[in-house]
């Protein structure tokens, strides 16, 4: 017969036949389909760090230490659980006939159910049906399920599962939990001895339990060690020294190396693996260091402080220190990550300042910068230390911290062109407008947090290493926002569109900030090896609240701050004094170099400038240096303070043509500071001379070259000042002189207040309205000054 006659001929019945294979096609599909995903349970919130090391993990939402599935399954856990569970694992399709009729013979032997026979393939099938009963007809669904097991993934795949899911005592569930709960290591750490503990475990979880069934858990494991020198698996040497490893007693804490960053990992990303770009071993250092200096400060109630380190390369977070103390305390607000906190920057923004001056050409690194009482609209500024220089170079004062230079700087600058160039930093929090923050913008009037500050310092170096290692400085990567993820979406607010400043400014900034010989420095560079090289500047905001030290070299940026995080101000609460100890700690545990970015060529350029001012030279400078300064610099202003100077034939007396021979008159050129700048100035500077005086019969071509008011300034808006009695208290006005022992007579709104001689301050009684202020000297100087009192509330 034909196979077209045989087909024809049994038609009906071979249809029938297919009809009932794919009903139990379908059937077996239907009801026996695997879900996807497999397992649906919560896992905890882990982090690593660079080396995929354990820093910390949360417990997962069901109150099991259950990490997120493993990927890949440690070869010496996949030899114990194979030899120990499923010897033919890698030869059947799921279910093990001849483990089935030797379960079957031994149960009826024994009349009860001794053997399951279940394989690894039907065990992970069991543990994703949870709670269901040991019955025969669960075991005929879970061998089916197995089946299909087998058809979704490979054996590396199932035994990944199983690793991950498998019971190991108590709330330990998968492979990885277990290693670090009970040896506080990873699986692929362990030693044919722990492993083997482990592999025994998901057979008989119970076992693990402090004080009990310690010998039956040894004898087990023991077992499997024997199988697996048996299997050849191990040597007979390795089997030897494993049978004299311990085996745990109970559960050992987890590593909690970053509790904060893990903290804003459980807001951002709970139940995942997260991959980070911390160095375990240097976050664990930091981590003393920081907890070390805790103790010392919580004796003056300073409870907070944070660390942060970038690699300045790559952007990526080497150290993350949210906080001192103890977490998990509840006290003194030490679970607060104050890293991402908003807080006053103190004067950590005067080097943007500095930087953006010189990009523009309005300074020159050492140009000399007024540092005097100054009044601005009733604005007046205070040096920390209450003190004046009367002149000071721009670089010093960036390096001393002076709070008058950089006010005048921002004001030479212009305050809304300076808040957008901190803005293009990455400050991204300075959300108000340029009126709101003020002059006191640079001396910590607005707040960043310690994250958008490491972004804008290692910014700094970053456009310095792009330009001398990649040739390109303008990038929109300059400024990038640190990661501490290793696989960071490249979303655009990580970036910028440009460089905001050049590297020809930025070199010069670090040169300031450089420089070792502060006073302020005293005693600190123990901490650290002066052979490396280190740009660093420190903050204190208002009312003691903040203390602050960022440094950076070429390779790290590190940002420190202290204080409490509920902004309680303590006396002593310094950025020299509590938070720059810390920052040359942290810095000595760094595998820093020894060299310093290279000067920027191109941006730079050689230049004549006044030895004594430090501006472009003019025609009457009496000496001269060379010096590298930004290429904008050229356009900036000549020397304004060396004049040429008229003098009689003994150079005694200043004179001129309209009271001496012109033909005996004698040329000098003389540096000439106005006199509020040189009655300060020269108290630090004893050698500074003053122009001679005038000559008594020659009239003075202008009276501020003699006599100069220091305070209060042209048009101040001054408040009435109020006594603790709520009685109206004194101002002080302040008045120098060009020539020492001259007499001042004060008048206040034509009305005669008395005389100052050598040293001219005078305290009035103000009442609310606009006044003018005059004096004159014995010699008949006059000067004045209107401003303006106004009423206290």
């Amino acid at each position: 017969m034909t196979p077209f006659k045989y087909l024809q001929k049994h038609k009906k019945s071979l249809l029938t036949t297919s009809l009932m294979l794919c009903i139990v096609f379908i059937f077996w599909f239907v009801f026996f389909a695997l879900p996807d995903p497999l397992f649906q349970d919560p896992t905890s919130t882990v982090i690593e760090d660079q080396h995929d090391h354990l820093l910390g993990a949360r417990i997962a939402k069901d109150g099991q230490w259950r990490f997120p599935a493993l990927s890949t399954v440690p070869d010496k856990f996949v030899k114990c659980i194979v030899t120990f569970e499923d010897k033919r694992f890698f030869h059947h399709p799921g279910v093990d006939p001849l483990a089935m009729m030797r379960a079957v013979v031994q149960n009826m032997e024994a009349g009860e159910i001794q053997s399951g026979a279940s394989t690894l393939s039907m065990q992970v099938i069991r543990l994703s049906r949870k709670g269901k009963a040991r019955t025969y007809v669960e075991k005929v669904v879970e061998s089916i399920l197995a089946l299909r097991l087998e058809l979704r993934f490979n054996k590396r795949d199932i035994l990944a599962l199983y690793a991950s899911h498998a019971p190991f005592g108590g709330n330990v569930v998968g492979l990885d939990a277990a290693s670090w709960r009970y040896f506080s290591r990873s699986p692929n750490q362990l030693s044919w001895a722990e492993t083997a503990t482990l592999a025994v475990l998901p057979n008989a979880p119970s076992l693990i339990h402090p004080g009990r069934n310690r010998e039956a858990l040894l004898k087990k494991r023991n077992l499997l060690l024997r199988a697996l020198l048996e299997a050849n698996s191990i040597d007979k040497n390795t089997y030897e020294l494993s049978l004299l490893e311990d085996i745990p007693e109970k559960p050992r804490p987890l590593p909690d190396e970053a509790p904060h960053l893990l903290g804003r990992m459980l807001q951002r990303q709970p139940g995942q693996r997260i991959e980070t770009t911390l160095d375990r071993e240097l976050q664990a250092k930091a981590r003393k260091i920081l907890q070390k200096y805790h103790r010392k400060l919580i004796l003056n109630d300073i409870h907070n402080g944070a660390i942060v380190v970038v690699e300045n390369q790559t952007a990526q977070v080497k150290v993350y220190l949210g906080n001192s103390g103890n977490p998990y305390s509840g006290k003194n607000e030490q679970a607060v990550d104050m890293i991402p906190a908003l807080r006053s920057t103190g004067s950590l923004l005067k080097p943007f300042l500095y930087a953006g001056l010189l990009q523009d050409g309005k300074i020159l690194p050492q140009s000399l910068l007024p540092d005097i009482p100054t009044n601005f609209s009733g604005y007046s500024p205070k040096n920390f230390n209450f003190q004046y220089e009367g002149a000071v170079p721009a670089d010093l004062a960036l390096a001393r911290s002076l709070n008058i230079p950089a006010v005048r700087m921002q004001r030479m600058y212009g305050t809304e062109k300076f808040l957008q160039l901190l803005k293009s930093t990455g400050l991204k929090s300075l959300d108000k407008p340029a009126s709101y923050y003020g002059l006191a913008l640079v001396l910590g009037g607005a707040e960043s947090s310690m994250w958008q500050l490491v972004t804008a310092y290692s910014g700094l170096a970053r456009t310095l290493w792009n330009h001398e290692h990649l040739h390109n400085w303008n990038t929109d990567r300059a400024f990038m926002e640190p990661s501490f993820l290793r696989k960071t979406q490249e979303h655009a607010d990580r970036f910028h569109t440009n460089t905001p400043l050049n590297p020809g400014a930025i070199w010069h900034t670090l040169e300031a900030l450089k420089q070792v010989d502060r006073p302020e420095a005293h005693g600190l560079w123990q901490y650290f090896n002066s052979a490396t090289p280190i740009a660093w500047k420190t903050g204190t905001s208002f009312g003691f609240r903040d203390a602050w030290a960022i440094g950076l070299n070429t390779k790290y940026t590190v940002a420190v701050w202290v204080g409490n995080a509920d902004g309680e101000g303590r006396p002593g609460l310094t950025g020299i004094s509590a938070a720059a100890p810390i920052l040359f700690e942290v810095l000595r545990i760094l595998d820093s170099e020894d060299s310093w970015f290279a000067k920027p060529g191109e941006m730079l350029v050689q230049a004549e400038v006044c030895a004594q001012s430090g501006f472009k030279l003019n025609r009457y400078c009496t000496s001269s240096r060379q010096t590298t300064i930004p290429k904008q610099g050229l356009k900036s202003e000549p020397c304004p303070y060396h004049k040429r100077l008229w003098l009689d034939a003994s150079e005694t007396f200043r004179v001129n043509s309209n009271c001496y021979p012109v033909h005996e008159m004698t040329a000098v050129n003389w540096f000439v500071l106005p006199p509020g700048m040189a009655w300060f100035y020269r108290q630090s500077h004893p050698s500074y001379k003053p122009p001679p005086p005038f000559k008594d019969e020659c009239q003075t071509g202008s009276e501020e070259d003699i006599l100069d008011i220091v305070y209060p300034q042209k048009n101040a808006k001054i408040l009435v000042p109020v006594e603790l009695t709520g009685k109206v208290g004194r101002s002080v006005f302040e008045a120098v002189h060009q020539i020492q022992g001259k007499t001042i007579y004060w008048h206040l709104d034509e009305e005669y207040l008395g005389e100052t001689r050598s040293f001219h301050q005078m305290a009035i009684y103000p009442k609310p309205g606009i006044h003018t202020l005059t004096l004159i000297d014995e010699d008949g100087h006059r000067t004045e000054r209107v401003f303006e009192f106004l009423e206290n509330d």
